[in-house]
């Protein structure tokens, strides 16, 4: 069943998906789900999918999230020649950038990988970032209106933020993520600081999404700790060369 009610949280709607993907055995490797961006059956198929858009086809930099249901995302960008932009895990070491012309062909795959990712990208400061031309994100469930749940965390947010701030993205700059058919639901409560797609692609389908509304302009920075802030360098950095008011 589907978590359509308007009245639950965001935090209700992430453990329904997760327990219905593992009790339905529609979760991939790795297991058990919960807590995660969730890999999911079909994973591979819904990337292929996304790789036919002409979004992903006319992109130069593409930025995808590090979860394991977008590895085959990650890979096709290596493949087709793009420059994949990859957040570490919790932002902790920043931004690496995979230029695919000085990794073996090889390794794509290796290189697809967090591990990989480490061994043969490069770490990418704030003045170094390109301008990327397509997000992918992770997503527990996407509503049908483009609102995404992550897995609590809000890194998709502050990555965004981030390269908001930089320069990098800006409104117009499509989002798209891959899910299962299962984890799409008719309700999501949106927030200020939460990203909508333009697209959820599954193993079967491509959802459009007219309006995506407007997007955070930048890092809500009143709706950050301190703590959190000094947690991830990236954040600490921008705060530092941010202009008083």
């Amino acid at each position: 069943m589907q978590p359509d009610n308007p009245n639950l949280s965001k935090e209700e709607i992430r453990r329904r998906i997760w327990s219905l993907m593992e009790e339905s055995n529609i979760a991939s490797f790795p297991r058990p789900v919960y807590g995660r961006i969730p890999n999911f059956v079909g994973s591979d198929i819904a990337a292929r999918r996304l790789s036919e858009l002409e979004e992903f086809k006319r992109a130069r930099v593409v930025k995808v999230n590090p979860d394991a249901p977008q590895i085959t995302v990650r890979y096709l960008t290596l493949l087709e020649g793009k420059m994949l932009l990859m957040p570490t895990p919790r932002l902790k070491s920043g931004f690496l950038m995979l230029n695919p012309k000085i990794i073996p062909k090889r390794a794509y795959g290796e290189a697809s990988s967090i591990r990989g990712a480490f061994k043969y990208g490069k770490a990418c400061g704030i003045n170094e970032t390109p301008t990327v031309d397509l997000i992918v994100a992770g997503s527990v469930a996407v509503s049908r209106d483009g609102v995404r749940v992550g897995k609590g965390g809000g890194y998709s947010e502050i990555e965004y933020g981030v390269l908001r701030e930089i320069g990098a993205v800006d409104e117009n700059t499509p989002i798209l993520t891959t899910v299962h058919d299962a984890q799409i639901v008719d309700f999501v409560p949106k927030d200020v600081f939460d990203l909508t797609v333009n697209a959820i692609v599954t193993p079967s389908k491509t959802i459009r999404i007219e309006n995506v509304g407007e997007r955070p302009r930048g890092i809500i920075w009143d709706r950050l700790s301190e703590e959190r802030i000094r947690e991830i360098p990236i954040l600490a950095q921008l705060k530092r060369t941010k202009p008083s008011n």
